[in-house]
């Protein structure tokens, strides 16, 4: 009954499309927060090397555009390869201080060519890396800059007496993917995010309630101090982009009985700690678990397929 984590949802800002600055401030981040207990830490959504914001902002669909060819070349060059050690220095800070990293990240596997991913990438206090969940289906302008994910994170991990699972973005709003978690025995569900409590404000709430389990929504910032001054097309670029900020924030978490314990949180950066109790979970599926007793797996299965996709299979 006693059975307690703390964590934080760590609203911060990118080092815009720098991934080396970036990485060493996610690190930072990470030190500090070991001062204050916390045993799991989440970032948003591709807060490393940031998110592409300038797409819609720039005409971005435009066919063959120099301008939209160079930022994409900038960006993709500035993505995580976690094969090539990519996350190293944040999974010896994970290892460090015994902490659960949850990051979102630019993600370039290697062998998928010069694509890029919006992953949510889970590290242990081992510092191992336990899942890494690309996002299945970019929304709207992203498609223009990030490639479909596949089902190979969809796993669910232990964090001390929680079972923790974690999607990106819109990707919270896709019924079965929030199944797929439930159905491990989630108890903390992550939810990565760009930055808006326009985001965050109904659907953590919302996903409290059906999963009876914790909802961490992290948020990620961008202001105008955190724009540095090498990028391609800079002074175009600025001028396009007009009013800051263009990411406030929004980092809450919400009970599993949809309460509030931090309401969203926008135009602040900070770490934002709360401590989770199990028992809480199970004082609030008395009446409803959705992948417990009031499933019913004789009506009602999904089949997930979590394979790795690519476009090969070698018979040697």
């Amino acid at each position: 009954m006693s059975a307690r984590l703390r964590v934080a949802a760590a609203q911060v800002a990118p080092v815009w499309l720098d991934r080396d600055a970036t990485l060493a401030r996610v690190v930072e981040t990470i030190d500090k927060a070991a001062v204050s207990g916390v045993e799991l830490i989440a970032f948003g959504e591709t807060l490393v090397p940031g998110y592409p914001f300038w797409v819609e902002r720039t005409d971005g669909a435009r066919f063959d555009d120099a301008f939209q060819k160079d930022l994409h070349a900038h960006y993709v060059d500035q993505a995580v390869s976690l094969a090539d050690g990519g996350l190293d220095e944040v999974r010896a800070a994970a290892r460090r201080n015994a902490m659960t990293v949850i990051l979102g990240v630019l993600e370039r596997p290697p062998e998928r060519g010069q694509s890029v991913y919006a992953s949510a990438v889970s590290i242990s206090a081992s510092g191992a890396i336990v899942a890494c969940q690309r996002k299945l289906m970019p929304t709207h302008e992203e498609r223009l800059v990030w490639a479909t994910g596949d089902g190979h994170g969809l796993r669910t991990h232990r964090v001390g007496p929680f079972t923790v699972g974690t999607l990106n973005c819109w990707e919270n709003w896709m019924p079965l993917a929030r199944a797929s978690l439930q159905g491990q025995g989630e108890t903390l569900h992550v939810a990565l995010w760009p930055g808006s409590a326009r985001l965050t404000r109904d659907i953590t709430r919302f996903m409290a309630l059906e999963g009876r389990s914790y909802v961490l929504s992290a948020s990620g910032l961008m202001r105008a101090e955190d724009w540095p001054a090498h990028l391609p097309h800079d002074r175009r670029l600025s001028q396009a982009m007009g009013d800051m900020p263009w990411a406030p924030g929004g980092s809450c978490l919400a009970g599993p009985d949809g309460r509030w314990l931090i309401e969203p949180v926008e135009n602040e950066s900070g770490l934002f700690i709360a401590d989770l109790a199990l028992e809480e979970v199970r004082r609030a599926r008395r009446n409803f678990d959705p992948a417990g007793h009031y499933a019913r797996p004789d009506v009602l299965r999904l089949q997930v397929d979590r394979r790795r996709q690519g476009i090969v299979d070698f018979d040697d």
